[in-house]
Formats: structure tokens, C-alpha cells, sequence
């Protein structure tokens, strides 16, 4: 079986053949292009995410009304808004293509399930999410209390195969600097 999530959670855990046929089973492909919305704010985020290809980005419009990135999500990572899927809230952050992605989504209903199926499952996702909450977390804190050159050299370090795929609007944001300041910077690094 020549499946990505199998893969990435075969890391964690061995599975059996029977039980990586039931996961395999309960997630859809679906692709999306650079800009795509796979979950608009101001609803309730009913779908979970694995990405097989490209990067995702969690967005949310400031009070401008302009897009504000709060974190990528590339390879192998699980991708929702996690508040709104567990606790069924609406909130205001989307999840949007930064560049063509193919995830496999799967309903919070049929995670559910799948989780009655396979009890050792939630507790295998939890621990796999926290651990990645953590470490976007302990990335975005890199850059707090950083100029703007020292955040993007930062970025273009430690996240190079995100810096190469996403536009460059959306990195600004990100990193909490205009475009033009982003682009000075670049230029200044030549």
C-alpha cells in the first residue's frame, strides 16, 4: 500500500495490514490549487487534514481586512482548525492552498468512527497534534522580539522548504512584515 498517511503514522506505530486498509479507506484525496480555500472562517471546521503534497497555510483576516498568515503546514503534517473541530465552534481562521497541495480529509464523523473501529487511533493523532502544535508554536516564538531581516533569514533557515513554494505575500504576513519591507530585505541579501 503506497499511501502517505500509512507511511507517516507506520513511524509512531505498527499497524496492521487490516487496520491500515480501515484508515487508508476512511480518508478522501482531494487536491487544491495555490489560493484554493479548503475551510472559510465563520463556519465550523468539520474536516480534518493530512498533507501528502505542497503546503497549506492558516490564515485570518486583521481588522484592515487583510490575510494574515499564522502558520504553515507542509509534508506530513495534519492540518485543521483544531478548536472548531474538536469543540464544534465557529471561528474566524481559514485553512487556504499556499501553493497546489493534495491532502487526504477525512469528516469529524468518520473520524469518530474510525476511532471506535481503532481505539488506539485517537490517542495516536492527539499525541502526533500536540506535538506539532508545540513545535509551530516554539517556531513562531523563534521570531518574536526579531527585526524584520533577522525573521526572514530566520525563516529561510529553518522552514527553506516552505520559503521555496509559497508566494512571497504570504511569507510577509507570516512573518509580520509588508511586502515592500520583504522585498527591500531580499534585495539587500543579494
Amino acid at each position: 500500500m503506497d499511501n502517505a498517511l500509512i507511511k507517516y503514522l507506520q513511524l509512531y506505530k505498527s499497524l496492521p495490514l487490516s487496520d491500515q486498509e480501515i484508515i487508508a479507506d476512511a480518508f478522501t484525496p482531494r487536491s487544491f490549487k495555490e489560493g484554493d480555500h479548503l475551510f472559510r472562517g465563520g463556519a465550523v471546521c468539520r474536516e480534518l487534514f493530512f498533507v501528502c503534497t505542497g503546503v497549506l497555510r492558516i490564515v485570518r483576516l486583521n481588522e484592515k481586512g487583510n490575510e494574515v498568515t499564522h502558520f504553515f503546514l507542509k509534508e506530513n503534517q495534519f492540518c485543521s482548525i483544531l478548536n472548531s473541530f474538536n469543540n464544534q465552534v465557529p471561528v474566524e481562521e481559514s485553512i487556504q492552498a499556499a501553493c497546489d497541495t493534495a491532502v487526504l480529509s477525512i469528516s469529524r464523523g468518520s473520524l469518530l468512527s474510525l476511532y471506535e473501529k481503532l481505539p488506539y487511533l485517537k490517542e495516536l493523532l492527539t499525541s502526533i497534534m500536540q506535538q506539532s502544535l508545540l513545535d509551530k508554536i516554539a517556531i513562531k516564538n523563534m521570531y518574536m522580539g526579531e527585526d524584520s531581516t533577522t525573521r526572514y533569514r530566520l525563516f529561510i533557515m529553518r522552514q527553506p522548504e516552505i520559503a521555496l513554494r509559497v508566494p512571497m505575500s504570504a511569507i510577509a504576513s507570516y512573518l509580520g512584515i509588508t511586502p515592500q519591507s520583504l522585498s527591500r530585505i531580499r534585495r539587500s541579501m543579494r
